[in-house]
């Protein structure tokens, strides 16, 4: 028989069919995370630690990844880390801390989302298929928007919306979903200036949880990977109060 999330690639992926490894070491939250997701449909995959989790990733390819930042042998956010350096999967963070800048460092190293415990079980589970929802969305077509072409150009940057690459002077840049999906939105509005506001409905999502210290974040890894001056960009300009552009 094949595995859930085996049937759910061959046939498009239904947002309560995925797979998901819950990565958590207080065994209590652990097993009540994997009843109540069985309860909503998924397939669940549970480990106590990091570098357990780092194993069953390998060998599973779950849709999604719910990660506690605390955790023994491998860290959270360096098992985040390792994760996000070779796939997009979707990875919502679990933590007691409250404070802003751990918000911070979870989207700084590539979690798409970052729940604060104690949560609602009802809570974490809608972010889930709105996680989901924004990843299988973001992949079910490769057509250009409307009114677009399939290659995007200013200065030395160009991106081929088709086969998702970013070129600077000629030179590939790897970007991840939501950088590559930031990048084109201001591309394809270049010279015009783009609320946060607008970014977040555009690219994460009416039903985004986050804020739009988000955008700042991403913005600044872009700069970080296409700017010969981070700190003095040439392309993503910064409109104080307001949001961004790209400039040629």
């Amino acid at each position: 028989m094949l595995r859930c999330h085996e049937i759910n690639r061959s046939r498009g992926l239904n947002v309560v069919d995925a797979s998901i490894l819950v990565v958590e070491d207080d065994g209590t939250l652990r097993e009540l995370l994997k009843y109540n997701l069985q309860k909503e449909g998924y397939s669940v995959l549970t480990a106590r630690d990091g570098g357990e989790a780092l194993d069953l990733f390998a060998k599973n390819s779950p849709h999604l990844i719910l990660l506690d930042i605390m955790l023994p042998v491998i860290d959270g956010t360096e098992v985040c880390r390792i994760i996000r350096g070779k796939s997009a999967t979707p990875i919502i963070m679990l933590t007691a801390k409250t404070e802003e800048i751990d918000r911070v460092v979870g989207l700084e190293i590539g979690a798409d989302d970052y729940v604060t415990k104690p949560f609602s079980m009802r809570e974490l589970i809608a972010r889930i298929k709105a996680v989901l929802r924004r990843t299988e969305a973001g992949k079910s077509t490769g057509d250009s928007p409307p009114g677009t072409h399939d290659v995007l150009k200013a200065g030395d940057i160009s991106i081929d919306l088709m086969k998702h690459v970013v070129l600077n002077r000629g030179k590939g840049v790897e970007l991840n979903p939501k950088e590559f999906e930031l990048l084109a939105l201001l591309l394809r509005n270049r010279g015009q200036v783009i609320s946060r506001e607008q970014i977040l409905r555009e690219v994460w999502g009416h039903d985004f949880f986050g804020n739009d210290r988000t955008v700042d974040v991403h913005i600044r890894w872009i700069r970080q990977k296409l700017e010969a001056d981070p700190e003095k960009p040439r392309y993503l300009i910064t409109v104080r109060g307001y949001g961004y552009k790209f400039t040629e």
